[in-house]
């Protein structure tokens, strides 16, 4: 694991359902021996609506405050919400740098196809996702441009399908 000296680093991890967020961030959290704040996960453990916008938002709110807190004792914190805007990605840029963290971006896409395949097999959602919804996402997902991650630092190591 090459997570000596690295220092305080925050990981975004931005895509839409069923692009491979969560398998990137545990793969890294392996790696950097780092904190994975993932929403879905203690939604789901609290037993939250995972589509409980509200109680997402304090979720997430509620993650942040940790994530800040441990970027300032010097920890590798991954943050896997999806966030689909540039604004939000920019917010926690902005934010973690404030506190001395390096902050790299990492963007996982796939096809609709694929998609709607991951999210079907996972059968976590209640009603289904269609493709109809898939679609909408992708019409309000904001991806990442060169212009964009060209504010960030550059990851210590590619992922994994690249290694």
């Amino acid at each position: 694991m090459d997570h000596a000296g690295t220092g305080a680093r925050l990981i975004i991890v931005c895509g839409l359902p069923g692009a491979g967020k969560t398998t990137l961030a545990r793969w890294l959290e392996g790696r950097y021996q780092a904190i994975r704040l993932a929403p879905d996960e203690w939604m789901a453990e609290l037993g939250i609506d995972l589509y409980d916008e509200g109680a997402r938002a304090k979720v997430e709110s509620l993650q942040w405050k940790l994530g800040q807190a441990l970027l300032a004792r010097r920890l590798v914190v991954i943050v896997e919400w999806g966030t689909w805007g540039r604004s939000e990605r920019d917010a926690l840029r902005l934010a973690a740098g404030a506190l001395g963290a390096s902050v790299e971006l990492r963007h996982v896409s796939a096809t609709p196809e694929v998609l709607f395949e991951r999210i079907r097999r996972r059968a976590r959602e209640d009603p289904p996702i269609t493709r109809e919804a898939i679609a909408h996402w992708q019409s309000l997902f904001q991806a990442p441009t060169e212009v964009e991650f060209a504010l960030f630092d550059p990851p210590l190591h590619p992922d994994p399908s690249n290694t």
